[in-house]
């Protein structure tokens, strides 16, 4: 996670204001990106072995007893078992792992351990990995055990802001049976993401935080997409036969494309809600134009994560029959003839009932400017517990082992490199000119970046008698993409990395869908079991076994 001005902004100023303070930064990066470059210590890991690390720095801080006694003993469960699991992972066993010297290893838990307050940022890598759930759990347990959470200088936990009325309360989630949720695709073999967990953990979230659902950035209720895409291409376990894509270039945003492909052409609808003819949108039997964000008003309620909210006023109009979302669903809605669930005609009139209980209306917020944020208080959770069955922060976690799956976090393995595949590939990392797939019909934006680059360690392209600037393919034993080479020493060696979200608007055929597989890394990656976390069904983008070949620059190439 490399959080820059431009990029990750709020978390940049974040990290740059505590460094200003005198506190000290720790970056977990293969790379020697801006931020690896500043910090304090730098752990040059191996891509994919963030699990592997936190086990690690939690073996030194049990041993040497770094963490928060009192804590743990009164709200924490499992301690023993954690401690136990912990044991198996010595950090000569965590050096061989993350490719880590064991004693910056240790000199970086103990500065976490021991700093008067610490916190450890959201970072979307852990979200991308085989070992994901056991990832971010660790990240939660190193929080709780060193005594960080929801304290001055730690982790708050914010929650609802009790002048918004939630998303959650909107989505009408009772009105699906438990008959109805079961049926949602991953709910019995990558369940923790779906209403099979937030059943589970409905009661006690609503004691802790007033809602029975806490859509923590708009989900915690999905259907599992690896799921829904070979349920549209095969049938199994039931058909799907119409898919919606609004403002999302599926085709090329999750693992396995060319299954995600097959799923398309297997379906019977599909409607494109978008700004830009994508290459989802080219193999949409309808494509209705929608607004962009700065055409519309909206509330940022940082998704449930904190209580501030945010003001975003629409600077323009939309063009003529360009639509927001909402609009676009509550049309569809009132022909269905469920319009009593859609009681607001407009987005604007949303915004007004989701501000009623504060006394005011959006333009009384406009008016205004910003929206006070309720005093933050620290250690709520004497009050109200823990949003868990025990009400208690679960080391050992009893939702996990009630649906079967290991009660304790652990590293799992990636795909291993071979004499055939010798390189650790790392991708869906974004490129500073776009956000995911977008923007490559932006001229201004693609003359910064005009070709997709592999990015390779000078040794690396010296040993295999490469140059920098000559176009090479990258491939997996599922996929392969041409790109530029592009030399870096801030690279790791025996690693590459190839950007998220390459296609080429210039190339309008809708035959080659506007060369939707030349360069896009969603072919690298399977969805099979092997490249999946179990809890989530999360996909492996981080270190899995790859090779490269010279090849020439596709014809297709042009200037958007």
């Amino acid at each position: 996670h490399n959080p820059k001005k431009h990029s990750w902004t709020p978390i940049y100023n974040m990290i740059e204001g505590a460094r200003a303070r005198g506190a000290k930064v720790i970056v977990l990066d293969p790379r020697v990106s801006e931020q690896a470059e500043v910090a304090d210590v730098h752990l040059r890991l191996r891509s994919g072995t963030d699990a592997a690390m936190c086990l690690g720095w939690l073996k030194v801080i049990f041993d040497e007893g770094l963490y928060d006694k009192k804590f743990v003993t009164k709200w924490c469960t499992g301690f023993d078992a954690l401690k136990a699991r912990v044991d198996e992972y010595p950090l000569e066993r965590v050096s061989a792992i993350t490719g880590v010297d064991q004693a910056l290893i240790a000199e970086a838990a103990r500065l976490y351990a021991t700093a008067d307050g610490a916190i450890i940022p959201w970072p979307p890598i852990t979200d991308m990995q085989i070992s994901s759930t056991s990832a971010i759990r660790l990240h939660s347990i190193l929080r709780a055990v060193t005594g960080n959470l929801d304290v001055v200088g730690g982790e708050t936990l914010g929650g609802f802001n009790p002048d918004m009325i939630p998303e959650s309360e909107l989505a009408l989630h009772d009105q699906l049976s438990n008959e109805q949720k079961a049926k949602q695709l991953g709910y019995e073999k990558h369940p923790a993401y779906t209403y099979r967990v937030a059943e589970m953990l409905k009661a006690p979230t609503e004691k802790v935080w007033g809602y029975p659902y806490a859509d923590i950035v708009m989900g915690c209720h999905m259907a599992n997409p690896s799921e829904v895409f070979r349920a549209m291409a095969y049938g199994d376990p039931y058909p799907i036969k119409a898919f919606f894509a609004l403002g999302n270039n599926a085709l090329m945003s999750y693992p396995n494309q060319h299954q995600i492909h097959k799923a398309m052409l297997n379906q019977d609808l599909i409607v494109a809600h978008e700004l830009f003819m994508t290459p989802t949108a080219m193999m949409a039997d309808y494509v209705l134009p929608g607004d962009a964000f700065s055409e519309r008003n909206h509330i940022a309620d940082t998704w449930n994560w904190t209580t501030r909210l945010g003001l975003s006023q629409k600077v323009a109009e939309p063009p003529e029959q360009a639509s927001n979302s909402y609009q676009f669903w509550r049309d569809l809605a009132v022909r269905f003839g469920f319009e009593e669930w859609f009681p607001w005609s407009t987005h604007d009139e949303v915004l007004d009932y989701r501000l009623s209980r504060s006394g005011r209306s959006f333009a009384d917020f406009e008016a205004q400017g910003f929206m006070e944020i309720p005093p933050t208080k620290y250690r709520k959770y004497r009050k109200t517990g823990f949003a868990t069955p025990s009400g208690k922060v679960e080391l050992s976690s009893s939702v996990l082992g009630d649906l079967g799956f290991d009660p304790l976090p652990y590293f799992r393995p990636g795909p291993a490199t071979s004499e055939e595949f010798p390189y650790l590939v790392f991708n869906g990392v974004r490129e500073d000119p776009f956000f995911q797939t977008g923007q490559r019909n932006i001229k201004e934006l693609r003359d910064r970046c005009p070709v997709p680059k592999i990015f390779m360690h000078p040794d690396d392209a010296k040993r295999e008698d490469f140059k920098d600037g000559e176009w090479l393919e990258l491939q997996t034993a599922y996929g392969a993409v041409s790109a530029e080479l592009s030399v870096q020493p801030n690279m790791k060696t025996g690693h590459l990395r190839v950007p998220h979200g390459w296609w080429y608007p210039e190339a309008t055929d809708t035959e080659t869908l506007a060369g939707a597989f030349l360069s896009s890394d969603a072919v690298l990656c399977s969805d099979d079991d092997e490249f999946l976390d179990h809890e989530q069904g999360i996909p492996h983008f981080k270190g899995f076994p790859g090779r490269v070949v010279r090849t020439t620059k596709p014809a297709a190439i042009g200037v958007a």
